[in-house]
């Protein structure tokens, strides 16, 4: 069992931790479209001809979309479920619960490293995703592997001792004195190292690492859409605070040079623009990375809302701030038309 442990042990620090990013593991989108097509084209094969009928295909032919599915993969993701898989009845579940921290721990991290590589080869929405989708799969993995990924680590703190030394080199405290006064009886007494006791979770690093991207993910997607609508609302929450303390700055939101009808016009084209343009193929792509509709709905919710919430506020500010006449110059989406496009993401 000694010598499994050592070979787990060295595989995480080959495979998993010291694995590198090789041109394919970069190729995203582009390794998800190819997988895709493929499964597409087993799935239409699966289902033949035979003297007028339509049959079955052989066994033989149904599992291509599951290994076709399997290569998109990165690879410390797959080497990782693999050990853990074989370790899992093999070894006492205690020694398994920190060779599954160790390993979860390391393929959390090259996730993460390989996303901003990803970053750089294919943008930053890619990278996102990337990161998304492997930090979910191997959170659904490990969920079956029913043990807490947790160890303690313990470790000696010296650094409170740096006093003593320092009265020591600069002749304050002597080594040799024959009393309570010596240097080293202080040091050892009253200054010993402490030992210092750490709490490692992987499973609850791997939630937070994944949370942290869904926001990031979130954010960005809602500044694709309506950041311009965000970037006025913060504008006019700054002039009301400011006309608050200064009268002479109070004056209505229309005359307000950022805020005049045609520039509010401008604004919600262009938001009304990247509502059509932009949108559309980050959904898609972000279906090719996420194909289960549940998890996109997840991840969306939080998307529409905020979207919601911008067209909210600028209609209430048409309707406080702006004549009728000028508020109907404004290409505002009417609540039907806002949600129909609602409806479509995700």
């Amino acid at each position: 069992q000694e010598r499994l442990i050592y070979r787990s042990q060295a595989y995480i620090k080959d495979h998993v931790e010291g694995y590198q990013a090789k041109a394919d593991d970069l190729a995203y989108p582009a390794k998800l479209e190819a997988a895709a097509a493929k499964a597409a084209a087993a799935s239409n094969a699966a289902v033949e001809a035979v003297d007028g009928e339509i049959t079955e295909a052989s066994n033989g032919d149904t599992h291509e979309p599951d290994e076709a599915a399997t290569g998109v993969w990165y690879p410390p993701v797959r080497f990782t479920l693999l050990l853990l898989s074989k370790l899992y009845h093999c070894i006492d579940t205690k020694i398994f619960a920190g060779l599954a921290q160790e390993a979860v721990a390391a393929c959390t991290a090259s996730v993460q490293a390989t996303g901003r590589l990803v970053a750089k080869h294919s943008g930053g929405l890619d990278a996102q995703l990337f990161v998304i989708q492997h930090l979910l799969f191997l959170r659904e993995q490990i969920a079956q592997f029913d043990v807490d990924l947790i160890v303690t680590d313990i470790d000696l703190d010296f650094t409170h001792m740096r006093d003593h030394v320092r009265r020591i080199m600069s002749g304050e405290a002597s080594l040799f004195t024959l009393s309570s006064s010596n240097a080293m009886v202080q040091m050892l007494g009253r200054g010993g190292p402490r030992v210092v006791a750490a709490s490692i979770d992987s499973k609850r690093d791997l939630e937070q690492q994944l949370k942290a991207c869904c926001e990031s993910f979130i954010l960005n997607m809602t500044k694709a859409a309506v950041e311009p609508m965000l970037g006025f609302i913060t504008k006019f929450t700054a002039v009301r605070l400011a006309a608050g303390s200064n009268q002479a700055l109070a004056k209505p939101l229309r005359e307000q040079a950022f805020a005049a009808p045609s520039k509010l016009a401008e604004l919600v084209t262009g938001v009304n623009n990247a509502m059509r343009e932009r949108l559309p193929p980050a959904v898609e792509k972000t279906r090719l990375y996420l194909p289960n509709p549940a998890t996109r709905a997840i991840l969306f919710r939080p998307i529409k809302s905020n979207i919601a919430e911008a067209h909210g506020q600028i209609a209430q500010l048409l309707e406080k701030e702006y004549s009728p006449e000028e508020a109907a110059q404004i290409p505002l989406m009417q609540p039907d038309q806002l949600k129909a496009a609602l409806d479509d993401l995700s």
